[in-house]
Parts: C-alpha cells; structure tokens; sequence
C-alpha cells in the first residue's frame, strides 16, 4: 500500500489520534463508516418505527457482501449472529450414524472444539490432530482422517500463534476418505483473499468484528452449492424457514437455500456496522492490505530478534496469517506495560500478540519495539 493510502486509510479511524492500536485480531478499529452506520440505524428506527421490510433488506445485502468476499454466491450463506450460532447448526445437522469420527486440529478456537465435544452427545467421536509447536505437520492429518470420519474441522490461522494450515492439502485428503470440511476463517477473513473453490473446503465460517472492521453480532456461514439440501439441522429459528412470513407453528420446513442454517430474528445494528466495514475492506483492498501487513510483519520479527524475543510465529509469509506471537515471561503483565506506553495488544497462551491491519505504519510497529525495550525482563 502507498504511503498515502495508508494515511487516508489512517485517518478514518479516531483512535489513532491517542493509541498506537495494533489488537486487530482482537477486534478491528473503529472507522468513521462503522460509527456513521449505527447512526443511520438509528435515525431509520427513530424516523420509522418499525421498518422491518428494510431492516430484512439490509439483511440480504449482509448476505451478498459475505458471499462476495469468499467468491460465492448469496443463496449459499447463512447470516448468523456469530460463528458459534452458524457451526452450531451445521453441527446439529451431521449425522454420526454411519460416520461417527470428526477430527479437528489442535489449533482451534475454543468454539469450534466445544461445538463438536458437544456432539458426542449425539453419537460423534472427537479427535484431535495434535501439533508440534507452531506447526501440525500434513501426515498427522492424514492420519488421522480415515473412512470413519463424517468431517475434519480446521482453522485457516491459529488465534494462538499467527500459524497457518495447509487448508487446500487437508481437503483433499478429507474428500479422498468421504469426509466433508469445515474451515473458520474468522482470524483469516479480511487479511488475504479467500476463494472457497480454490480452497475445496464444504463450509466456511467466519465473522466481521477482527479485520472486516465491523462490530460484534454478525457472522456468516458458507456452504458449498448443493450442501445444504442434505443437511437437516435440529437446531433453527424462524428465518431458517421456507417462508418466514408463513408463521406456521405446526410445521418444520427449512429453505432449501443455506438460510437453514440461520436462527432467530436478525441482528439488525450489527448488520449495519458489518456492512460498512465490510465495504470500507473492499475500498482499502484485501489484497494490498495482505502485502501492507507482511511488511509490518517482517519488521516487527527482525526488531525482535534484535532483542533476543523469541517469536513462535512461522517466519514464512505464506505459513502465518496477519499476526505475530512473542512469547513472555508474564504476557498479561507485558499487555498492561504496553497498555501503559499507549500501545493496544493482547495475549494469548503466554504470547505476546500483535496484529496489525492496513492502518498500521512502521512507525506503530517500531513503538512497539522501542516499548518491548523497555520492558525486555518480560521476554522469554
């Protein structure tokens, strides 16, 4: 990204002026498009009442929007409030029966490992692929993964450690053996461009409020054309129906799109939000905000091996995703340090985590170094 368009881009997010913010993977800054959109939410419902006709319209435009971002198409997404609401339903509609194994890898948000622990309630059988560091080499999936498996559930980039799996390889093995996959892109969407057919996944699952720079309440569910028809999910609302407005309480017939998979009613003010920020993405670029942030990347690693850190993300720009983890002696005390020096971050697993976005600078990442400095009794 040009210099200018990092400023421009910079400008539009208020907490610049007082922070060095580089907690992305936490939750995206807030732009002035986000904040203006909550306002045009509320003016609508002020003016209007109710305006439930286009609070359903902005609704489908959420649904388009996610769609495009993975290459898909609309009737293949499911809006939901979160991914939890949106695996969860998936979740409710495999069946065990035949095909009881899901396996999933050690690098999984706790959602998704919760998610499918719960489904041995229901028959499943959980099993882990284990990793060795910040990897999980191929051959443990393959493995793991054999003619028992009803679906292989992964993460396109650990929360833990910036560490990205070889989600094309481990498809291909789970569609050899019969088994469907599942991928949370949720620490991914926003930072590089995803194509679920370049990617050969089933589902895809992933949510606004990280890099998409939207707020809390709004996730999206993709599911490959076709998929959906033949899964039937126990777990739905009313705008998982065939005919929302049919209101017939004797009767469970779900669309034949993947809005099956959605729930109650929609989170409207999330919606807005998810739009704008979503739209804001699409003008900086994802593409160009991916090369942007390896840059800060690469810097951010060489500053800290300059100060003996030890950085447990995978120095190869195509094995991690737009964060990078430090390991501590006492990362919530290294946080509130950095807290102190005006710099936003956050831990996790005994990590220092940085996850810079397309409206970071070198110069965040070097206040950030010159803060670690300071604080090297904190380093591992």
């Amino acid at each position: 990204m040009a210099v200018e368009t990092v400023s421009a881009c910079r400008a539009r997010f208020p907490i610049f002026e007082r922070l060095v913010y580089v907690n992305s993977c936490s939750q995206g800054a807030l732009s002035d498009s986000v904040r203006a959109a909550y306002d045009e939410y509320l003016t609508g419902w002020d003016d209007r009442g109710a305006p439930w006709d286009y609070w359903v319209e902005r609704t489908e435009a959420a649904r388009a929007a996610c769609a495009g971002l993975v290459y898909g198409e609309s009737d293949d997404v499911a809006v939901t409030t979160s991914l939890s609401a949106g695996v969860s339903a998936l979740a409710s509609a495999v069946d065990f029966t035949a095909r009881p194994k899901v396996v999933i890898s050690d690098f999984e948000f706790p959602t998704v490992g919760q998610i499918w622990h719960a489904q041995e309630l229901r028959g499943a059988q959980v099993v882990h692929v284990p990793a060795d560091g910040a990897e999980i080499p191929l051959e443990r999936f393959e493995e793991a993964i054999d003619e028992q498996t009803a679906l292989v559930s992964i993460t396109a980039v650990c929360y833990r450690n910036g560490s990205r799996l070889p989600v094309e390889e481990i498809a291909r093995i789970a569609h050899d053996r019969g088994a469907l996959v599942l991928l949370d892109a949720y620490q991914a969407i926003g930072t590089y461009p995803l194509d679920v057919t370049e990617l050969g996944v089933d589902a895809l699952a992933a949510g606004v409020l990280k890099y998409l720079l939207g707020s809390a309440g709004l996730a999206f569910l993709w599911t490959r054309p076709g998929l959906a028809e033949r899964l039937l999910p126990t777990q739905t609302g009313w705008f998982a129906d065939r005919d929302i407005f049919e209101m017939d309480i004797r009767d469970y017939s779900p669309s034949p799109t993947a809005r099956r998979f959605e729930s109650g009613t929609p989170p409207v003010p999330s919606i807005y939000a998810g739009i704008a920020g979503i739209e804001l993405m699409e003008e900086i670029g994802i593409a160009a905000t991916r090369e942007h942030v390896n840059a800060l990347n690469e810097r951010l690693i060489a500053g800290a091996d300059e100060l003996d850190a030890t950085v447990v993300t995978p120095r190869e720009a195509e094995r991690r995703g737009a964060l990078v983890c430090i390991r501590s002696t006492d990362a919530p005390a290294l946080v509130a340090a950095l807290a102190e020096d005006g710099i936003v971050t956050s831990e996790r697993d005994g990590n220092l985590r940085v996850s810079p976005h397309a409206y970071n600078t070198p110069e965040d990442v070097d206040a950030v170094l010159a803060s670690l400095a300071r604080h090297r009794t904190l380093l591992a």
